[in-house]
């Protein structure tokens, strides 16, 4: 297991990075203050996402938040002060915030959030940059920019209008009021809930099976879920086709063709 910071003994406000099983771990450690997250975190961010990118031992992401009480409880408010006073400290806290998201919106492999306790504001927004979402029966969701007298970007509410609809969208974000897990499962928010004791657990299984599978499939078939979200004008059909050509050509379908015939489990390398 390779780590990029001290895990579970991290010092607060930090991001923890770690690989394990072709599964790149990427963890929001402020657990004082339930995982909120602090600019010199999001700044971590793009370097984490293009470790992950660079490694093809890495098939897919887990994105997490430390300890049992919160995935993200939403921006360290503490900070706004300090980093959003002036227009320039708005302008620098701002750019790394969507600088983060960029780097996670762009992660060409699988990413997946397991989410237990908290799940506020950032928390949802980075939550819905993963292509699916794992959670404990104790999480709890809300978008409370309302009662902070915060913005609340467009690219947020038009990413949480195409995960749920309009209507819950604006059920959410117009009374900033919290939802459970159930909640959450019924709006599609997320893919499931499980008991908090089977999460990780669960997740692992996931992750793992999606590990073990063709590299350039799941390239191939994530560009093409990113193409069917966006305007038929920006999509990029040349690329989605370029990329399904490539598996055909490439020596894990025949690998893929050989452990078939030979009934056993394919070993894929990502060529």
């Amino acid at each position: 297991m390779a780590e990029t910071a001290a895990a579970e003994t991290a010092p607060a406000g930090t991001m923890i990075s770690r690989k394990e099983g072709g599964i790149g771990w990427m963890i929001y450690d402020q657990q004082a203050k339930y995982n909120a997250v602090t600019y010199d975190m999001r700044r971590a961010i793009p370097g984490i996402m293009a470790d992950f990118e660079a490694d093809d031992d890495v098939r897919v992401a887990v994105i997490a938040g430390a300890g049992e009480k919160a995935f993200i409880s939403g921006s360290d408010i503490s900070q706004f002060g300090a980093k959003r006073s002036s227009e320039d400290a708005r302008k620098m806290y701002d750019e790394a915030s969507s600088q983060a998201n960029a780097a996670m919106e762009a992660f060409s492999k699988p990413m997946s959030a397991m989410i237990n306790g908290y799940c506020l504001g950032a928390g949802v927004l980075t939550a819905m940059l993963c292509d699916f979402r794992i959670a404990a029966d104790n999480a709890k969701f809300g978008t409370p920019p309302a009662k902070l007298g915060l913005g609340f970007g467009y690219g947020g509410v038009d990413s949480l209008v195409k995960l749920v609809g309009p209507a819950y969208a604006a059920e959410m974000l117009f009374t900033g009021n919290r939802y459970g897990a159930d909640d959450a499962l019924r709006m599609g928010m997320v893919n499931r809930v499980v008991d908090y004791s089977d999460l990780e657990d669960t997740v692992r299984e996931i992750a793992g099976t999606i590990a073990a599978n063709a590299p350039l499939t799941l390239k191939s078939v994530k560009a093409s879920i990113r193409n069917t979200q966006m305007d038929e004008s920006g999509r990029d059909m040349a690329d989605v086709q370029a990329q399904i050509v490539a598996c055909f050509a490439s020596e894990d379908y025949k690998e893929g063709q050989t452990a078939f015939m030979e009934k056993r489990k394919p070993d894929f390398k990502g060529k």
